[in-house]
């Protein structure tokens, strides 16, 4: 089969903007020409609701429960995908389990505030217990908030975790865009939301080793 690259996006606690950055990354990762799925085990199912106003637009979205993830992965192997985003429930920590075991990469969605930050623990010890490469972001940040992040970085440095390079500011465009089935890159593409997701999508792809493989360019 294919070579594919799997990405669960894990929070243990709700509010951490998981579906937010899940779908954007999906939509992202789509347009920079990988063949992207998107796996909902949520049972909120918030990403299939979206899924279901785009139509038939990539990236295509799937519902299911987290034990059937391994024959959801062979699926979109045999689809040809190349990148699967595992989108996991709040509180659900088996099917996070689950996700983690079957990733290559967490990455940790986080809110620049201190119970936000002590609450990634969880998260990050579902990571070390799966031995997969954990990587948080912070997210819906405060636009004009220059020392927050900063500060945010400082203390989960301190606590041995790596934080992505850009950082997710919380924009009404990622609201609106959501609302209307679509991600801010396709929104407002010329936005500030939509740089930082290009941007965050491409320190995912170079992470060393790599931890997600560059889409190869078609055959003309």
């Amino acid at each position: 089969m294919n070579e594919i690259n799997i990405i669960a996006i894990v929070s243990q606690k709700g509010g951490a903007g998981k579906t937010t950055l899940a779908v954007n990354l999906s939509v992202a990762a789509a347009a920079a020409g990988r063949k992207t799925i998107l796996l909902d085990t949520d049972p909120q199912a918030s990403a299939t609701i979206w899924g279901d106003l785009r139509a038939n637009a990539d990236p295509e979205v799937r519902s299911s429960p987290p034990v059937r993830l391994p024959q959801e992965i062979e699926r979109a192997q045999r689809r040809h995908a190349t990148l699967v985003i595992i989108d996991t429930a709040a509180h659900a920590d088996g099917g996070a389990l689950v996700a983690a075991r079957l990733a290559d990469l967490v990455l940790i969605p986080c809110r620049p505030a201190m119970f936000d930050i002590v609450a990634i623990r969880a998260s990050a010890d579902i990571a070390k217990l799966t031995n997969t490469t954990p990587l948080v972001v912070l997210n819906a940040v405060p636009p004009t908030a220059r020392k927050l992040p900063l500060e945010a970085r400082e203390i989960i440095a301190a606590e041995g975790l790596p934080v992505a390079p850009v950082s997710i500011a919380q924009r009404s465009a990622f609201t609106r865009s959501i609302n209307s089935g679509r991600a801010v890159t396709e929104f407002d593409p010329h936005g500030k939301a939509a740089a930082e997701v290009h941007a965050l999508e491409a320190a995912i792809i170079s992470l060393p080793d790599p931890y997600v493989t560059p889409a190869r360019p078609s055959a003309a």
